[in-house]
């Protein structure tokens, strides 16, 4: 599973030695750095308990270790605007 920008993952030590303590993390990018087989460099923000990010980081993970807990919302598709009239311009007297 690789992860797209938006989804939050749970991040153990399955994931990585670093994680004796799991964290949620939801993505904003993969990073596209060189990495060994099978791992990933994620960019996104540590949430609390609630869901609320409290940090930024960067972390190196095995993509089989990630355990997926909410998607990100899909895309809307993009809607054409029409476009506005002129506003009508009259004279302003002054004084």
């Amino acid at each position: 599973m690789l992860p797209r920008s938006g989804d939050v993952v749970h991040v153990t030590r399955a994931a990585s030695v670093q994680f004796l303590r799991p964290i949620m993390f939801r993505v904003i990018r993969v990073l596209d750095w060189p990495t060994y087989d099978g791992w990933i460099w994620l960019e996104g923000y540590e949430l609390n308990a609630s869901g609320d990010a409290v940090s930024r980081r960067s972390i190196f993970v095995q993509r089989e270790g990630l355990r997926h807990l909410r998607s990100a919302p899909e895309p809307r598709p993009h809607t054409v605007r029409t476009p506005r009239r002129p506003a009508a311009r009259t004279p302003v007297r002054v004084g």
